[in-house]
Parts: structure tokens; sequence; C-alpha cells
């Protein structure tokens, strides 16, 4: 029997994921997505309605407000489908098939992701968020439910028409990523690719401010990490100074939270002023290395300033008691975006007092007007302080001084507002890139505490978050593990460990990497160089089975992987690993040529394999590791 739409919580209340205890409470009869639906499809003839999102996406807010706890949505929804909820952070395979799905029905992506499909788990129609009522060029849930309820009983063979191309179109792409190369068909890519894709950036570069393109604009370090690579190797100062600038634009704007620290998601503008202000862990994590690395490379301060910013909100707010670290944190917070890091000037006069709240007010540019919504402000920096102490006829450390007891005070009333939601759950992958990053800046901004944490994050992830075959798992959560780990949380969880071997000198790190690396040849990896997303059983999609090689946030897990590869294998030193990760980057040859820009990361292990093959890693554990 399907529950009424007004008794208490769904299926969804028995899960840890944040994201899907969120809706637990929701009228629609959500079940979390394994056998029970798709058994419950079949024997009531439903198609399924799966939604794909998570805890700290905006629009999935947006939707769940108006639509799934909504009597009308959820009355049609639990009438005539099957109502499938999963969090994208906790299952990235699901989600990266449906997406692929999306992107190939409709020409674009993005969460919300909404899915139609029958109980073979093959798709017939598939859109990102949705409103209740349709607007222009935008159907609504109360339109669209009934229309494909009445296709679904009245026109099945289209639907089946409709799926079986979606299915061959994606079986054909995924056999074409499968294919085997002949050994000694196609040598390494050439040191040439490095040159184009700095072209391409450097014409895609700001230059009124900073980062690539017009808006949105997202941080990218892994473009940066790649410029800095390239500038090391060829000299080219305009690649160091595009790098600096741009975490210069970063570092002033409203992107960074200016007085609580940390990164917001991306900036909706060109400026990088107006952020969605949800923070994720690998941002924080990748820009700090990017912004470490950038000190490494020019001395400047700001840059060292903005990497241990970053790392203070990580360690003050994303850390777990028992040192693993938090997902993120939401953009909205009182059901409103942003509402968290807003300020009025009238609210900094009254909070600072006249004097110094008028020169904090300047300094951030918060004005009467506002430049957000309602008069409200968000902080950003348009001079840096020599230049703004000149203006205000102060000196720079008067200044500073104002602001420290400024940032004080606006951090104590602030902290009083309703906060944004915490998702509390502990993902393998991001956590080796925070790791990665503190251990990094334990040697280049000289901080031992960035060590210990990094050291403390990885004795949790080897005491909590193996199963009991000793299996690495993907999440954590109040005391449970699920999921099994994916290619990108070995990826990630090994660049850590390279990370803190490289730091420490400790074999104990080196060899756990080398066992993690040793599992994904043996779980991921194909003779010519391919690599599996996942390899789980549980309700198997046969749809897609290769991981995607280009950058998205962040590194794609085969770069990573074709790094690890590398440095593993000059380190212990291994040829058989070594010349595996030169196979990665093979397989990856005629992707390279055509959108280059879209592999900066292979491209940085690309240029890590041609320093090897030059004899040009002078780098020791206790040298100069910026470079490596």
């Amino acid at each position: 029997m399907k529950k009424d739409c007004r008794e208490g919580p769904n299926r969804l209340i028995k899960e840890k994921s944040p994201y899907l205890l969120q809706h637990a409470y929701n009228p629609v009869d959500w079940y979390p997505w394994g056998k029970e639906a798709f058994d419950m499809a079949e024997v009531e003839d439903k198609p399924i309605f799966l939604s794909i999102g998570y805890s700290t996406c905006h629009w999935c807010h947006v939707m769940e407000k108006e639509s799934f706890e909504d009597l009308e949505i959820a009355t049609l929804l639990n009438k005539y489908y099957i109502s499938v909820k999963v969090d994208r952070e906790e299952r990235p395979d699901i989600d990266q098939i449906y997406m692929t799905a999306c992107q190939a029905l409709t020409g674009q992506g993005g969460w919300p992701l909404t899915i139609v499909m029958g109980a073979d788990k093959t798709p017939f129609f598939a859109a990102t968020y949705l409103p209740k009522h349709s607007r222009p060029g935008l159907i609504g849930l109360m339109e669209l439910l009934p229309r494909l309820h009445e296709l679904w009983n009245n026109d099945r063979p289209r639907i089946a028409r409709t799926a079986g191309e979606l299915a061959d179109f994606l079986r054909r792409q995924s056999l074409r990523e499968i294919k085997t190369l002949k050994r000694g068909e196609e040598g390494m890519p050439s040191d040439e690719l490095l040159d184009r894709v700095y072209q391409q950036l450097a014409e895609m570069y700001d230059h009124h401010h900073g980062g690539f393109g017009q808006a949105p604009k997202f941080p990218s370090p892994h473009r940066l990490i790649f410029l800095l690579r390239y500038w090391k190797r060829t000299g080219r100062k305009e690649a160091l100074t595009i790098t600096v600038n741009t975490l210069k634009a970063m570092y002033n704007g409203g992107i960074f939270d200016q007085i609580g620290f940390g990164l917001h998601r991306y900036s909706v503008d060109r400026r990088w002023l107006v952020p969605h202000f949800e923070k994720m862990l690998y941002d924080q994590a990748l820009t700090a290395l990017a912004a470490m690395e950038a000190y490494h490379a020019s001395g400047e301060p700001e840059m060292s300033a903005f990497a241990r910013k970053i790392c203070q909100y990580v360690l003050t707010i994303l850390v777990s008691p028992a040192g693993a670290f938090y997902s993120a944190e939401d953009a909205d917070s009182e059901g409103e975006e942003g509402t968290f890091y807003l300020w009025t000037r009238a609210e900094l006069l009254n909070l600072l007092g006249e004097n110094e709240g008028n020169i904090v007010a300047d300094y951030y540019d918060v004005t009467e007007k506002g430049n957000f919504e309602a008069g409200k402000n968000i902080l950003h920096r348009l001079h840096d302080d020599q230049q703004f102490a000149e203006m205000r006829d102060v000196g720079v450390g008067q200044l500073r001084e104002i602001l420290s007891r400024a940032g004080k005070t606006m951090r104590e009333a602030r902290s009083r507002r309703t906060k944004p939601f915490l998702d509390d759950k502990v993902i393998a992958a991001w956590n080796g890139l925070m790791i990665a990053a503190l251990a990094r800046g334990s040697v280049l901004l000289d901080e031992p505490a960035y060590l210990a944490a990094a050291e403390k994050a990885v004795d949790f992830i080897y005491r909590r978050m193996l199963d009991r075959r000793g299996i690495l798992m993907r999440r954590y959560r109040e005391e449970e593990v699920a999921v099994e780990a994916f290619l990108e949380d070995y990826a990630f969880l090994t660049w850590g460990l390279i990370e803190l071997y490289r730091a420490t000198g400790k074999q104990y790190y080196l060899d756990r990497a080398h066992q993690l690396t040793s599992c994904v040849v043996q779980k991921y990896y194909k003779q010519d160089g391919t690599l599996l997303f996942s390899t789980t059983n549980e309700v198997r999609i046969n749809l897609l089975a290769t991981a995607e090689a280009y950058d998205g946030a962040h590194p794609s897990a085969v770069s990573v992987t074709a790094m690890n590869m590398l440095r593993l294998g000059y380190q212990l030193p291994d040829d058989e690993l070594l010349n595996k990760g030169e196979m990665v980057l093979k397989r990856q040859r005629e992707k390279l040529a055509d959108n280059p820009v879209a592999y900066t990361f292979m491209l940085t292990a690309l240029e890590y394999a041609l320093r090897m093959k030059e004899g040009n890693l002078s780098c020791t554990v206790d040298g100069d590791c910026g470079w490596e």
C-alpha cells in the first residue's frame, strides 16, 4: 500500500546521507536507490522518478520547497511513479551515468538532476531543475507528470524507442572508450600540447578581473597548478602572472568569505563578486594547494595569507573532533541563499562605531545601496592594504589592527545568526585532497600544525573507513561506513599519502600509497590504459563503465591516477607502474590533442613524465618539493 501524503517520515528516515534525510519528511514516498525500488517498479508496472542532488545545493532546496513538500506534486508522484532519491556525493557513479544521459538528451546538465526511466534503469526523460508549474521555456511538474504517465500507459513503444536509442548511444560511447589500442601504435603525447594549452589559457584569461572567460567563474585550481608547472618548465613569466593575479582576484572577491574565510563554490559574475555561497571541501583543498605553490613560486605574501586562511577555515569549521574533514557548508540559511554572509552599512556602523565602522565598511566596499539584494552587501576588497591605507591617510599597521578587531567583532556577531547547514559526512576522496594540501602546506608554509592535521585525518580513514574485509569505503557518517570506494577515492587518497611521505619521509605513507595504487591496477586498470569508474555490482547499470578523463570541479580521477603512478614509479622505483602511468597518458592522446584545455591536470602529469625522461626531477624529501 502507498502511504498517504499526510503520514510521517518516508523510507529515507533510515538513511545516513544528510541530503536524503533532508527529504525524509516530504510527503513524497521516496525510496533510496536499491533493489526494493526497482522490484516495486516492476511489480506495479510504474516508471521510476529519479531525483539526484546534494545537501548544499541551492536549487535542490528550491525544488524541494516548491514541489517535493507540495501535496499536489506528492499525490501525482505517489500514484503514478516509484520515486527514488540519490545523493550524488555518496553515489557519483549513478550521478555520472544519468548526467551523461541528461546531457545526451537535452544538451545540458546540472543539479537537481531529474530522470524518468523504466525498471531497466534506462531513461526516457531527463531534465535538471523543474518548477511546480510551467514557465516560458520550462515545463512544470504538474504538467509533466500526468503527461509522462499517459505516455507510459498508452504509448509504451515510443518510450521504448527513446530509451533504446539513448542506451545505444551511451553504449557506443562506452565502447569507443574501452576499445583496445594496438601497443606501440601511438607514443606519448608530445610537449607541444603543453604550449597549446598554455596558449588557450592565455587567450581565455580575463586581464581585467582574473580567471578564465566570462561568467560564471569557477576557481579551477587545477588550471593554475598546470600554469605554475609550465612557468617552472619554460620561464614564461605570463604563466606565473596569470596564476597569481587570478588567485588575488579570488582572495579579494566576494567568492572568498572575507571574515570567516573559506571559498564559496563559484562566482555568478565576471568580477568574482557574487557567489553561489556553498563551501565545498574539495574547493578549499585545491585552491589552498594552488595558493601555496603560487607563494612558493612568487614569494607574494598574499598567496601565503590566502592559503593560510583557507586552511584556518577548514581546521575550524570542516574538521571533526576525530580529525576527519566534513564535506561542505550550505549556501542557504533562514530559507534564503547567502543570508549568513551579508551586511548592511548601518549594521557595521552600529556594531563597530562610527569611526572604525566607516573605515571597515569602505575597506570591504559596503554601501548604503548594497551590491546584493535589499540593500545588503557581499564583503569584498577593491584595494590592497597599502593602497587603502594611503587613501585613508592611516598607517598600514594601524589599518590592520582596526581590521583585526573588526573581524573578531563581526565573526562574533555573525555567529549569533542562523548558521548554514553543515554536511558532516566524510568522503574519502575529498579527505585525500585536503590531506594533500595540508601536507604540502606543512612544507611550503612551514606549518607543523598542518602536518599533524593531515596525519590525524589519514589515521581516521584507516581506522574508521575500511570495512571488515579491509576494503576502502567512500562515506563515513555517525559510526557507519557505506558505499565501496570508487576510483577517485583511491586516487585522491593516494595523492594525500604521497604528499605525506614527501613531507615526513615516513616509509609507512609510501607503502600505503603503493598498496592503494596496486588495488587500482587490480580493480580499475585495463591493459590499454583505460580506467574504470567503478566496479560495484550493486544494482548494476549497463550503460557506462569508464571514468571520464576531463577535469570538472576538481581534477579527474584518471589524471590523478596517472600522476600517482608516475610519481610512485619514480620514487619506489617501479618500472611497471611507470609504464602503466604512461599508458594512461597514451590512452588519452587523441582527446588531449582535440581539446587540451579540458585536460589540464592530465597535462600536468604529462609534464611530469617528460621531466622524468629529461632527468630533471631533482626534488627530494627534504628539498624543494614545490614542483613535483
